[in-house]
């Protein structure tokens, strides 16, 4: 019932920064959890970072102090802001919403963290 998109991937170099964008097809209002995965080639889809409607954030210790999340409901838009990037960050970064007992997916979008 919901339709995510994701955008802002690429090649980045280590230490740089990339800010990633989450468009939702609904309002995201009633929406408990949003966040971001990631999946590097031969692992787990992982937590990234995660935010409530109530503005409880959450990350994953390999990326607490680099990486921020931000939800604009008005806008129907969750990003990840991604600082002082390593290479174990290269990924596919996937948007989640989770509502209902439900996991909504986006496609994923491709990040490469290489100089």
């Amino acid at each position: 019932q919901v339709q995510l998109v994701e955008s802002g991937g690429g090649l980045v170099q280590p230490g740089g920064s990339l800010r990633l964008s989450c468009a939702a097809s609904r309002s995201i209002l009633s929406i408990y959890n949003m966040g971001w995965y990631r999946q590097a080639p031969g692992k787990q889809r992982e937590l990234v970072a995660t935010a409530t409607s109530g503005g409880r954030t959450n990350f994953a210790d390999s990326v607490q102090g680099r990486f921020t999340i931000s939800r604009d409901d008005a806008k129907n838009m969750v990003y990840l802001q991604m600082n002082k990037v390593k290479p174990e960050d290269t990924a596919v970064y996937y948007c989640n919403a989770f509502f209902n007992g439900v996991s909504y997916w986006g496609q994923g979008t491709q990040v490469t963290v290489s100089s």
